[in-house]
């Protein structure tokens, strides 16, 4: 017998199988211990008796074992939906209506793009997220309003066509996952997976415009020029450094659509840096916390840098911002002078290779940032 009770690992399994249909068994590791997790799956695929509280005991599988090799998934049981029902009122029907009645595609093309969205959303949930579709405020495109919530969340891109139905066929082959809100800002959020990222040309600027309007009517956002990519590991942005310098068309290279692209990988280290992402006006917090007043730049000048120190020009790359290093290396590479980056250990590999060898590398822990600017927020 298993007790389904709110906050469990089961739960929240199903919670999330509820909003992505399907999820790769690949990433367990990104909602819990890869070893517990593999075990509960296979408790939930077999056949018992399943107790809700307040409700009446159902006998059923919980889940199921779909595919193979890397494109294994686990997907809710057709005997499971009901309890989709005891969990939150909307939950069944947002199901049904976003996963084809629980008839899922059989094609590759299809479970690929499932497994990008369910990473990207663990992720997010990982880093506190909102990420449930039916617990959000919903979207409109009539007025200037401030709708979403004071919370980050998540919109997913299969919810976000549905807002204006004239728009959807401009942003139907974007390969965006979704929206992410906080305090103040918007990412568009991709997920490459273990592959280099290719962007769609026109299909992505169109999307970044698309996105900028929802911005705009439901949080006052005028501006949408941020992409978070997440992908497997630094290598993976390695990778996507390398083949946009291979770019035939350089206006539609990433750092050409978005001015800033801040890569997060699908770790327990990427879900960190994506809570400091979505702090309410975290890159201004970051500065004034790393470099004092008369050594910043303030966006001053050619070179893409933050501060001058003693002689040396120094960049945050802390934010993990792909964009902002490609301008950084374009510009020294003709510009005369000592140049430093500051980083995360996570990130020193990516930036020891991707950087000329005499590009100094300064590192910082991540726990010491969030740990300053909870102090400053007054948490314990």
């Amino acid at each position: 017998m298993l007790t389904l009770r709110p906050g469990s690992l089961a739960y929240r399994l199903i919670s999330m199988l509820s909003v992505t249909g399907e999820y790769p068994i690949h990433s367990l590791h990104l909602l819990g211990n890869p070893r517990v997790m593999r075990d509960l799956v296979r408790r939930m695929s077999e056949p018992q008796l399943v107790r809700l509280p307040g409700a009446d005991s159902v006998q059923t599988k919980l889940v199921q074992i779909s595919g193979k090799g890397a494109a294994k998934s686990v997907r809710l049981y057709r005997g499971a939906l009901p309890i989709l029902e005891w969990m939150h009122p909307d939950a069944f029907d947002y199901y049904m209506a976003s996963f084809w009645s629980h008839r899922f595609p059989g094609d590759a093309a299809h479970r690929d793009r499932n497994h990008r969205v369910a990473e990207a959303t663990a992720l997010c949930a990982q880093s506190e997220i909102e990420i449930v579709p039916y617990l959000l405020p919903a979207l409109q495109m009539e007025s200037i309003q401030h709708t979403v919530s004071e919370r980050p969340s998540l919109y997913l891109a299969r919810d976000l066509k549905k807002i204006n139905a004239s728009e959807q066929n401009k942003t139907m082959f974007t390969r965006t996952v979704g929206a992410l809100f906080y305090p103040g800002g918007c990412y568009a959020i991709y997920n490459t997976r273990s592959s280099i990222m290719k962007w769609s040309g026109m299909g992505e600027f169109k999307s970044r415009l698309s996105l900028q309007e929802i911005a705009r009517l439901n949080a006052g956002i005028e501006t949408v020029d941020s992409a978070v990519l997440m992908g497997e590991s630094e290598m993976t942005a390695m990778d996507t450094l390398l083949e946009s310098e291979r770019t035939h068309r350089p206006e539609f290279r990433f750092d050409s659509i978005y001015q800033h692209v801040h890569f997060v990988p699908l770790n327990e280290f990427g879900a960190s840096l994506l809570r400091l992402l979505t702090i309410e006006n975290w890159n201004n917090r970051l500065m004034d916390l790393l470099f004092d007043a008369d050594v910043r730049s303030y966006g001053r000048g050619t070179l893409e840098y933050d501060a001058y120190i003693d002689g040396k020009y120094v960049l945050s790359h802390l934010d993990g911002d792909l964009a902002r290093l490609i301008r950084f290396r374009e510009a020294i590479r003709i510009q005369n002078g000592v140049f430093e980056v500051l980083c995360f250990p996570e990130q020193m590999q990516l930036l020891r290779e991707y950087l000329p060898p005499e590009v100094t590398l300064k590192v910082i822990s991540l726990n010491a940032v969030l740990d300053q600017f909870h102090r400053e927020e007054g948490c314990p």
